[in-house]
């Protein structure tokens, strides 16, 4: 058996650290997704509309304003609650695995800290900005403080993650 051959058998620290880093950001991603359709659907139900929320934003991203004409009219569609609450998890996991390699990142050089938290304040105003201007018919339907409490309390469950198994990380500007 040759170097090489043994290599390929048996898996790295470096290969355990990548397929943690991603374990860790599918567990964030999870946690962020389940946080913010838990808020929404307290929300939805407070008001007695269950599934309302999963419903407008199902409805704007599969069939445009146009299905949008007069949301508060929606009845909930529990196909299209699904379709999008398919792509909401699959945005949250894409996300958290993100997130996560940019703190590994960060676990092996701090000094890129302060680039990771400016990319992330960058990344909540952008989300902020294009549903002002792209999702306007959505905003109709759901109130701008809603999503952004909604996505504060997703970020932070997702940053609880992430400390859980980081609590010793350092920033460094």
């Amino acid at each position: 058996m040759t170097a090489t051959e043994s290599r390929i058998s048996s898996p790295t620290v470096v290969d355990r650290q990548a397929t943690g880093l991603y374990v860790e950001g599918i567990l964030a991603g999870l946690v962020g997704a389940a946080t913010i359709a838990v808020w929404f659907f307290a929300l939805d139900s407070i008001r007695g509309r269950p599934f309302y929320t999963p419903t407008v934003l199902g409805t704007a991203l599969f069939q445009g304003s146009a299905g949008l004409q007069n949301p508060q009219a929606l009845a909930p569609n529990f196909e299209v609650v699904l379709s999008f609450t398919w792509v909401h998890v699959l945005a949250f996991l894409l996300i958290g695995v993100g997130a996560s390699r940019l703190l590994g990142l960060v676990e092996l050089d701090p000094s890129f800290g302060f680039g990771v938290m400016l990319l992330f304040v960058f990344f909540e105003f952008g989300f902020l900005l294009a549903s002002m201007v792209f999702a306007e018919p959505v905003l109709r339907g759901l109130t701008l403080p809603e999503v952004l409490v909604g996505n504060l309390l997703a970020a932070a469950a997702m940053a609880a993650v992430f400390w859980r198994r980081h609590p010793r990380l350092v920033i460094r500007p």
